[in-house]
């Protein structure tokens, strides 16, 4: 009885969370996107799905999508004991964010957090309100600069890796979406969406995984995550595209545009967290910042000749 009554109240959150979200309308004051995150926004994969949309479909648009995210970073500043073996403590995004305004003057912020937060145990309320706590103070340093902000929900945990785990995040996104109605904040469901792509798959294939380490999702999951924000940026065109090639499949050298923005992207991501500064070691240093931008002129030449 009890597990009917969970598999019926999942089933029911789904419904609500995963069919509420409604289109964001980008003003046209914003031409600056900045993504925050920890490591599977760092990869970056995501982000270049979505700018690779953007520079095919929408050009006039002139979006710049700016990747500052943060391997093994929080914004609960929690950590393990024995984080990374005991090398160094989670980052903390309290220790970094006000740098990152300051230096990168974003029109948007685009931020995804939780699969770190719970620092990987079952679930704790004196976690969650540290993890409840962050994110309100994320929000309010953000907006009182003047600077709009979406929060994105974490991706899916894979349960065979922890079920125990999986269950944190689960209650994690629905806190943030109920952010939604109790806060009037903007909110972009991905990890509701990833749950039931998952579990669809393995109804037919149960070897199937979105994360071979139950954390970083591969291609599919990083486009699942892109097609939810682009949904929710109103392109209404991806609902139902499996790939970004999908999504593109009316252009020519989708394969060459999305290498670009991904080298362009590479290039100005570890560029601007030199510049700025954090507190985790093992990241490649950047070029200095106007050396980056000066580099990626002649991609953007070469991507401006492959879409013409």
């Amino acid at each position: 009885m009890k597990r009917l009554f969970l598999c019926l109240l999942f089933l029911v959150v789904f419904q609500i969370s995963g069919n509420a979200q409604s289109a964001y309308e980008l003003p046209e004051s914003v031409k600056k996107i900045l993504f925050l995150g920890n490591s599977i926004t760092w990869s970056g994969e995501y982000v270049d799905y979505i700018e690779t949309y953007f520079r095919a479909v929408k050009p006039e648009y002139s979006l710049e999508f700016i990747n500052a995210g943060l391997p093994s970073e929080t914004v609960s500043g929690l950590s393990e004991p024995n984080h990374a073996d005991g090398k160094f403590p989670r980052p903390d995004l309290h220790e970094r964010l006000s740098r990152v305004l300051t230096a990168i003057e974003p029109d948007l912020v685009i931020a995804c957090y939780g699969m770190n937060d719970g620092i990987y145990l079952p679930f704790d309320e004196t976690r969650f309100g540290k993890f409840k706590e962050g994110i309100v103070w994320l929000h309010d340093e953000v907006v009182k600069q003047g600077i709009p902000i979406i929060h994105a929900t974490p991706p899916v945990f894979d349960e065979r890796k922890g079920a125990a785990y999986a269950n944190v995040l689960d209650i994690y996104s629905d806190w943030l979406i109920s952010k939604r109605y109790t806060s009037n904040w903007d909110v972009i469901d991905i990890h509701w969406p990833m749950r039931k792509y998952l579990e669809g798959k393995r109804l037919t294939d149960a070897a199937f995984v979105l994360a071979e380490d139950g954390v970083h999702p591969g291609s599919t999951g990083h486009w699942l995550m892109a097609k939810e924000i682009l949904l929710f940026l109103g392109e209404q065109a991806v609902s139902s595209a499996n790939s970004i090639e999908e999504a593109l499949s009316s252009f020519q050298n989708v394969d060459k545009l999305l290498s670009l923005v991904s080298e362009r992207q590479e290039i100005l991501r570890n560029a601007w967290l030199t510049y700025i500064g954090h507190q985790r070691p093992g990241l490649p240093k950047g070029l200095p910042i106007d050396e980056a931008k000066e580099k990626v002129v002649a991609i953007d030449r070469e991507i401006a000749e492959l879409l013409n």
